[in-house]
């Protein structure tokens, strides 16, 4: 509609210029003007001329001024030409590159689905794997427990064989004073215990009184066997009976136990000893496990059987020594052990476990009983 409006536009406006400039060149012609010293009829024509160039240029200020579209394509045709040039240089790139783009997703595909292919089995592969190392690792987990177990029972073993080597240099020094006389007190040999836990701490020397008499009426029973108590036989530093004092003073629950300090001969007449003095704890609870062992599928014979039993009643007293009982030795039902020790030996075989279990509560002071059994 703006085309069609702008060019009645410019026939308007031709014609009425047109008629303008005829009329002014016949008005000119008839009046005979000179112009820039030319002839009437010349000067006419450039007048002509002049109205027709001006025609001109109204029409296309006039065109210019109302077309943006014209404007552009008169100024700026050439750069939107070179515009379009680049634009399609660039969508033939983009194609190519596009074509190239969809080849290389082609070929990427091509290679993931053969990757897929060949991950699959090496998935599985991975899983069997993962399967073999947590089998593996659950074995090597039981492995380090047997071991763990195995050097418990060792180390069980070795403190046991410490306390032997230093029973047998005891029963060594014994043998030596058995030359020279009978031997009425070993060394160690503990004359008096007590479990002690004072009302309030002015007590104490009365009850280290008490103590230290009951184990000279002990020593007197041992060494001078008949003879009425007439005087002090037993001999504690006064510094260690200090120390002891000190010590039980303190609130809580002690066992005190006066023990000889070396071998003394019957007859004799003074006998050296010393406190020992540590905290009352209990030591078990009532079925309470306190060691374990296992035994192999080709232990079944006797002497195996009596080696696994003798390192498991080991292992439970070096266990409740540890945990600070005075007991030297184990309570327990000798005919049961035996039944029981029979029935490993006629089993069918696999690996069998057995624990050794406490019978009752006991305290530091208190006697172990025990028994073996079959792990549950």
């Amino acid at each position: 509609m703006t085309g069609w409006f702008l060019l009645l536009a410019l026939l308007v406006l031709g014609g009425v210029l047109s008629t303008l400039g005829d009329r002014l060149g016949s008005r000119v012609g008839k009046a005979r003007l000179s112009l820039l010293g030319l002839r009437p009829k010349r000067t006419a024509v450039v007048i002509t001329v002049l109205t027709g160039s001006l025609i001109s240029a109204l029409s296309l200020g006039l065109l210019l001024l109302v077309s943006r579209q014209l404007r552009v394509g008169l100024f700026e045709l050439n750069a939107l030409e070179s515009k379009l040039r680049s634009s399609r240089a660039d969508l033939k790139t983009s194609k190519r590159a596009q074509k190239q783009a969809g080849k290389e997703l082609t070929t990427a595909q091509q290679r993931a689905a053969e990757l897929r292919r060949t991950l699959k089995p090496l998935q599985e592969q991975t899983r069997s794997l993962e399967e073999e190392r947590q089998r593996l690792s659950q074995d090597v987990d039981a492995k380090d427990v047997e071991i763990q177990r195995t050097e418990q029972e060792l180390s069980a073993v070795r403190s046991q064989i410490r306390s032997g080597e230093k029973e047998l240099n005891q029963l060594e020094d014994t043998l030596l004073a058995l030359r020279r006389g009978n031997v009425a007190i070993s060394s160690g040999q503990p004359l008096a215990t007590a479990t002690l836990k004072l009302e309030r701490p002015d007590q104490a020397k009365a009850v280290i009184d008490q103590l230290l008499r009951d184990a000279n009426l002990q020593a007197y029973q041992k060494v001078l066997p008949g003879q009425p108590v007439e005087r002090q036989l037993l001999l504690v530093p006064r510094p260690d009976i200090q120390r002891l004092e000190q010590t039980i003073r303190k609130p809580g629950t002690w066992v005190v136990n006066i023990r000889s300090a070396a071998n003394v001969l019957l007859g004799e007449t003074v006998v050296y000893a010393f406190p020992e003095v540590r905290p009352n704890v209990t030591v078990t609870r009532e079925g309470e496990v306190l060691a374990r062992t296992t035994l192999a599928s080709n232990e079944r014979d006797p002497e195996a059987v009596r080696n696994r039993l003798n390192l498991l009643l080991a292992s439970t007293l070096a266990e409740v020594q540890r945990r600070g009982s005075l007991s030297k030795g184990l309570q327990f039902d000798g005919s049961a052990i035996n039944a029981l020790g029979q029935e490993l030996i006629d089993r069918n075989g696999g690996l069998t476990a057995l624990e050794a279990v406490a019978l009752r509560r006991s305290e530091t002071a208190d006697p172990i009983a025990i028994q073996l059994r079959l792990s549950q």
